[in-house]
């Protein structure tokens, strides 16, 4: 026998019966657990209640005790038996009194001796003892076998010396007192006969006596709640425990039947929701069924199917998309159709930036390419005029491109046309581009851009990059040249001051390669992410003499003077790359040497602050315009102002900038008051340690001097 899947309504009605049956089973197990808990909680606070009230009894017991001891003090029965020293007559008064009172026990003491005594099974000498001990109350374990004594004493007012006491036992009938007023069993447990770590209230009696407060806890083995409270003298010792005990049926068996009715309910709920899954499942599931049908019948192409309007807010919003659906399928077969030649022809000429102009040369289409290329958005462009969004420059005679040769023009008569032109769709933003038109096609003309503008930059910017290091190496070349012929020609007859002339010549010269160079090469590692900064203690007076020494001949060249303040050879140590740093001097002292005048001094000052370091190098040259001062930091930038013979190749600065910034540090070009051009750059120094201070301190003065002898 095969047996069927539960359909839509009847899984609805099982995932909703065990949703339901999981929440009720959930929120019932919650609530049985919760209840359970403050049942607990309530009979373990009634338990503590209840030996707290006895202790607070007990108190109480022992001022009564009190009041009945200042009672007998004051008889005047006893004053007259005290009076005629009638010793035998005492021992029945103090009967008659303790049976009048209640007591369990009177006695006498004069001077510390017993004078009369009543009560049975007493030690009235430990009575004596924890009286003198505790003070006029007090209570005692081990006075009277397995029960705890309580008690109160008072002086004799008539009769010096003679002291009244009042006892009673804290047996069970006193328990049963207690128990009486708290509705609980409390027991009183002699400390003396009393073994605590015994019996299943051991736990406890433990937890009592260590913390000296009230322990609860449910006792399983007995089904009870149960307290202990430790009962402590004056003198401070432990002499009883109080206990209390709650049946835990009594208070587990509300719960119990809370806990059946809350699962009978659960399960009429299932129940309920069973039966009412079933029912709306079905109801349901009939209208889902006839919008099936009809959707089945749409997708075979039946667009006339009509959608049946069903009942219901969901089923009534499902049938209305379905039907809205069917009318955009009706409209959209026919648009589609007629599209279909619009999208083959733009597939077709899709290369970059794509748009599509009418027989008016309106634009219809536009892709995101071409957006991004024109600066516009293709709301914004459909139904212009093409001439008016890509704007293209005028030629000398100040005709536009459409007026005599437009691309898409000669496309209609030839068929396929290209036009390279420069257009500038945004104002202030000049593209070069290539523009192909296609031939029209059912009324539609595809136009692909190809932006040309960067590479066309590209290739200036190499073409004058090549130009300026063919020019920037032929210089020292020739000159390099000219001295070997020079030495050729003169080997035999030159002086030797003229062969060292011209090898310094050639010195020079290989020096200015060398750098420019390194220069190139350094280029190429910042631009590639390889320009690593080894960080070590580096003095500047140092790095600045090491750079003296390889510029100084470049700047002996020209006749000029360099100037290096004092003060560098006193600035603190910085964290920095030696070698770096000496190649930021280097092509400072050589940008300054090379638009500075021949025969002008170019000056090197310093400033060190706690926590910074900088310095700079003054010139006399002309200076940047003020527009340059930010540019001559990039890449093969140079000054629009009149260059010197050697330009340079536009490195210097922007290899200074990299490095100085790796360092964490700023670069800053200026012109000073006294109309000198500044490079300024300004370092972090680390916090000096007290040794390296100690050092400073001491040796400032030969370092001092041993800096400024390197310098000059």
């Amino acid at each position: 026998m095969m047996i069927r899947s539960p359909g839509l309504a009847g899984r609805l009605a099982i995932v909703t019966a065990l949703l339901v049956t999981l929440a009720v089973g959930v929120v019932s197990l919650s609530g049985v657990r919760a209840l359970r808990r403050l049942a607990d909680a309530e009979g373990l606070a009634r338990t503590e209640l209840a030996v707290a009230a006895a202790r607070e009894s007990l108190r109480r017991s022992t001022e009564n005790l009190l009041t009945a001891a200042r009672v007998l003090a004051e008889r005047p029965t006893l004053d007259q038996l005290l009076s005629d020293a009638d010793i035998e007559a005492l021992d029945p008064y103090l009967v008659r009194y303790c049976e009048g009172a209640l007591l369990d026990g009177c006695m006498l003491l004069a001077g510390g001796r017993r004078l009369a005594a009543t009560g049975q099974n007493i030690e009235w000498a430990l009575l004596a003892e924890a009286a003198e001990r505790q003070g006029e109350r007090f209570l005692v374990t081990g006075a009277s076998p397995g029960v705890l004594l309580a008690g109160a004493t008072t002086q004799v007012e008539t009769h010096p010396g003679v002291t009244a006491m009042a006892v009673r036992r804290m047996d069970e009938r006193f328990a049963q007192e207690l128990s009486d007023r708290s509705g609980l069993e409390v027991r009183i447990v002699d400390y003396a006969s009393f073994g605590p770590g015994e019996g299943p209230f051991a736990v406890i009696n433990t937890d009592a006596l260590s913390s000296g407060e009230p322990a609860a806890a449910r006792i399983r083995a007995e089904n009870v709640y149960a307290a202990s409270l430790p009962v402590i003298a004056a003198g401070g010792e432990t002499v009883a425990l109080l206990q209390a005990l709650l049946p835990a049926a009594q208070v587990m068996d509300p719960v119990d039947t809370m806990t059946r009715r809350m699962f009978f309910v659960a399960v009429l709920i299932a129940a309920l929701a069973i039966g009412a899954g079933i029912a709306v499942g079905r109801q349901w599931i009939s209208g889902v069924y006839r919008l099936a049908e009809a959707a089945r019948r749409i997708g075979a192409g039946d667009l006339a199917a009509a959608i049946p309007a069903e009942g219901g807010r969901e089923l009534g919003v499902l049938a209305g998309t379905m039907e809205e659906m069917r009318r955009d399928l009706i409209g959209l077969t026919s648009e589609l159709r007629r599209r279909e030649a619009e999208a083959q022809a733009v597939l077709g000429g899709i290369v970059e930036g794509v748009y599509a102009v009418d027989q008016a040369r309106r634009i219809r289409f536009l892709n995101p390419q071409a957006e991004r290329l024109l600066g516009i958005s293709s709301s914004d462009a459909l139904g212009r005029f093409c001439g008016d969004v890509l704007q293209p420059k005028p030629d000398d005679h100040g005709r536009r491109p459409c007026e005599k040769s437009c691309p898409i023009i000669q496309a209609r008569r030839t068929g396929r046309a290209e036009a390279m032109e420069r257009i500038e769709p945004v104002p202030g933003r000049h593209r070069r581009v290539v523009i192909a038109s296609a031939t029209p096609a059912d009324g539609m003309q595809v136009q692909v851009l190809r932006d040309e503008t960067e590479l066309e930059a590209v290739r200036r910017t190499r073409d004058t990059i090549l130009a300026n290091i063919s020019h920037e190496f032929r210089t020292p070349l020739a000159a390099q040249l000219a001295s070997i012929e020079l030495l050729k020609d003169g080997i035999g007859e030159s002086t030797p001051a003229e062969q060292r002339q011209l090898l310094t010549t050639l010195e020079r010269g290989a020096q200015r390669l060398t750098w420019l160079i390194d220069n190139l090469l350094e280029s190429v590692r910042i631009e590639a992410g390889q320009l690593g900064i080894r960080r070590q203690r580096v003095r500047l007076a140092e790095v600045i003499a090491a750079a003296r020494e390889l510029i100084g001949p470049l700047i002996e060249q020209r006749g000029q003077v360099l100037d290096i303040e004092a003060g560098v050879a006193l600035l603190p140590l910085i964290q920095g790359d030696v070698q770096r740093l000496t190649q930021v001097v280097v092509n400072l002292l050589a940008n300054a040497s090379k638009y500075a005048p021949e025969g002008s001094v170019i000056r090197i000052g310093a400033d060190g602050t706690a926590g910074a370091v900088a310095f700079w190098v003054d010139d006399e040259g002309p200076g940047p315009t003020e527009p340059d001062s930010a540019l001559l930091f990039e890449q093969f930038r140079r000054s629009a102002g009149e260059e010197p013979d050697e330009s340079g190749l536009g490195l210097g600065l922007y290899i200074v900038r990299s490095i100085v910034e790796r360092h964490g540090g700023t670069v800053s070009l200026s012109r000073t008051s006294e109309g000198r051009t500044r490079v300024k750059v300004e370092l972090s120094a680390p916090p000096e340690s007290s040794a390296e201070r100690l050092a400073q301190a001491v040796g400032s003065t030969s370092r001092s001097g041993s800096a400024e002898d390197r310098l000059r």
